[in-house]
């Protein structure tokens, strides 16, 4: 094999020799693996270029990006301000290094990237051209000998044969002379690709030289002290982590060694809090879904500021469901559902029925409601208040029999003596001042809340036609008679709440705290089943009348009901109070008593409570002939000659008359 020589001999181009052409493809070979790798290398360093070009980019980015950290405002941003400090400082060295960056890419790209593109460009693309042109003349060159050599040996044309040996003359000297360019460019090119090899890897290196060494100037003790501040902050924030970790890993323990009753609904193992005034937890709302279709929704509500407030699941606040001011709370029996009690606005045009998820939440609830609807909340110790109200409501429900007198053990035996005239209408005067509970009801005063009468009783009002007697002494000439009834006669459908024994009979709040202490009562107990009776009101009496039996279970004269009013925001519930005397003392007037009797109607009370005024005022009108005719005249009558009032109440009530148990929407 014949050496490989690294040059082209510019002798050897004239002759163009098969020994030349040979040593000539091996340079162009060379030249195409030389046009490969410069590519290859040119792409490797373009890399290399735009990664730096980003990274200045990315710490530009990065810089702006640690300042926006102070504007995020946080919400648990509790100990953020080294942070903010020590990001700024990051902020401001991270700024530095992008311009470092910065430089660095702009180095790279004047000493590494743009010398082998000109190598690339100029001296590659040269020897392409030149290559290309030696092919031109060598073609030419073989074209005009080809002419020369077909000349005719016996008929010479002498001027043909000059034409021929000029064209050859001419395309062998501009052969001659592409060669010799050719030649000179490859002989060249191997000097030039080891400058091209090295000069971008040495612009390069010292770029990369001359960034460490102001990057070294950037980070200087100053720099050293400050990483090391902030090395040993996080190391405490970290020893600050692992702590809390350890603590929650502890806690989270104990959570879990709990018994399964924990997670057990309806098995609270902690008594029920009756003094609470506020209260929150999940509840099951019913709301109608269409005309006789209902759901429940499980949702979150608690109290705050004496309304009752709802938080859906990722609402970020509660709004107000209703207002619990002066509300009434009592449990209710709804769709077979455990724990459901019903809380009514004062105008009784609003309630909601909700569900507890356990016996004690559902207690809770409504004696939390209860306190609230008392305003207790505004009192200087509301705790203080509600302790002592529910106490009272304790031991109010003690349970008794009958209407009798409380006896010598009960809580409260010295009774206050009522003062002040009884009124005859529900328009009494109020004092100026408001009396205290204490005042109107003994604190302990027990709640009777159904109607049970002794067996002689019943008796005695079987024989005399269903009219009560009094067994100290009452004739026919003080009772009404079947005349006098004939007047006025007016019944409403009505449900017994409760009764007890009252201080005093001349003022309407007795009847108002009687209301409340009943509904407390009924409320604290689950007590919220009632009986359904017959008020009939007449010009001389009022009855109770059991309305599948058609007996008499109560009846008061007129003139033994001394006070009577409704109740001032929710118009379906009345009261009266009844007055009367204990001669067990000997003495010939007899010591006066008060009991309250609260209802609820199917009707406005306000309508009860203005039949039983005027029936005050025919009583009055029948002692003068003349103004009894002129009240006549003045009053609607019937064609029997009886005032015209009102519809019955009854008819709705007549088909439910044999279910005394019926659910109360006090």
């Amino acid at each position: 094999m014949p050496a490989v020589h690294h040059k082209l001999l510019l002798e050897d181009a004239l002759q163009d020799s098969p020994q030349t052409r040979s040593l000539l493809s091996v340079f162009e070979e060379d030249v195409g693996m030389l046009t490969d790798y410069t590519n290859q290398l040119l792409q490797s360093m373009q890399r290399v270029f735009g990664a730096q070009s980003e990274m200045g980019l990315a710490t530009e980015q990065l810089s702006k990006q640690l300042l926006e950290y102070e504007k995020k405002n946080f919400a648990l941003g509790r100990g953020d301000e080294e942070v903010i400090t020590t990001l700024q400082n990051f902020a401001k060295t991270v700024g530095e290094l992008n311009a470092l960056h910065s430089e660095l890419a702009n180095q790279m790209a004047d000493s590494m990237v743009f010398p082998l593109i000109q190598f690339r460009e100029k001296d590659l693309t040269e020897i392409s051209t030149l290559k290309e042109i030696f092919a031109i003349g060598t073609d030419e060159h073989e074209a005009a000998m080809v002419k020369y050599s077909r000349l005719p040996k016996k008929k010479e044309n002498e001027k043909l044969k000059a034409d021929l040996v000029k064209e050859v003359a001419y395309t062998r000297r501009k052969q001659h002379q592409a060669s010799l360019q050719y030649y000179c460019a490859l002989n060249a090119l191997q000097y030039r690709k080891r400058v091209a090899m090295l000069e971008p890897m040495l612009g390069y290196t010292q770029a990369q030289i001359s960034f460490f060494k102001k990057g070294f100037e950037l980070v200087s003790k100053k720099m050293d002290c400050f990483l090391a501040s902030v090395s040993n902050m996080t190391q405490s924030i970290q020893a600050q982590l692992d702590s809390e970790a350890e603590a929650m890993r502890v806690s989270h323990r104990e959570l879990l060694s709990v018994e399964d009753t924990v997670y057990m609904p309806d098995k609270d193992t902690e008594p029920v809090n009756r003094t609470l005034i506020q209260k929150a937890g999940y509840l099951n709302i019913r709301n109608k879904t269409g005309l006789v279709t209902t759901a429940w929704d499980r949702l979150y509500f608690f109290t705050q500021g004496g309304n009752l407030m709802c938080q859906p699941r990722g609402a970020v606040a509660g709004g107000m469901v209703l207002d619990l001011d002066n509300s009434s709370v009592m449990a209710v029996d709804c769709e077979d559902r455990r724990y459901c009690f019903q809380i009514t606005s004062p105008s009784g045009k609003t309630s909601m029925i909700l569900q507890a998820e356990s016996k004690k939440e559902y207690e809770e609830w409504i004696c939390t409601v209860n306190n609230i609807s008392r305003q207790i909340y505004l009192t200087d110790n509301p705790e203080a208040v509600a302790i002592r109200l529910n106490q009272t409501a304790i031991q109010a429900v003690t349970p008794i029999t009958s209407f009798e007198k409380r006896q010598d053990g009960s809580p409260n035996p010295d009774r206050a003596k009522p003062g002040g005239v009884h009124t005859t209408s529900s328009g009494s005067q109020k004092t100026g001042v408001a009396p205290e509970p204490e005042d109107l009801i003994a604190p302990g005063t027990p709640i009777q809340f159904d109607i049970m009468l002794p067996a002689s009783e019943f008796q005695d009002q079987n024989r005399t036609g269903g009219r009560r007697t009094n067994p100290f002494g009452e004739t026919e000439d003080d009772c009404s008679t079947d005349t006098d009834d004939s007047l006025l006669q007016q019944v409403f459908a009505v449900r017994f709440l409760g009764s007890m024994a009252v201080r005093c009979g001349d003022n309407q709040e007795v009847i108002y705290e009687a209301m409340r202490q009943v509904l407390a009562a009924r409320a604290i107990h689950n007590i919220f089943r009632t009986t359904e009776a017959h008020l009939m009101v007449t010009s001389s009496s009022l009855r109770l009348i059991d309305p599948q039996t058609q007996v008499t279970r109560l009846s008061f004269q007129l003139g033994e009901v001394c006070q009577f009013a409704a109740h001032q925001e929710n118009g379906r519930l009345m009261g009266f109070v009844v007055e009367s005397r204990d001669w067990s003392d000997g003495d010939e007037e007899g010591e006066p008593s008060f009991s309250a009797f609260v209802f609820e109607s199917n009707t406005e009370g306000e309508k009860i409570c203005y039949t039983i005024n005027l029936a005050k005022e025919i009583t009055e009108a029948k002692k003068d002939p003349e103004a009894l005719a002129q009240l006549m005249k003045n009053m609607p009558l019937t064609n029997d000659g009886k005032f015209l009032l009102l519809e019955p109440e009854t008819g709705d009530t007549t088909e439910g008359a044999g279910q005394e148990d019926l659910e109360s929407e006090a």
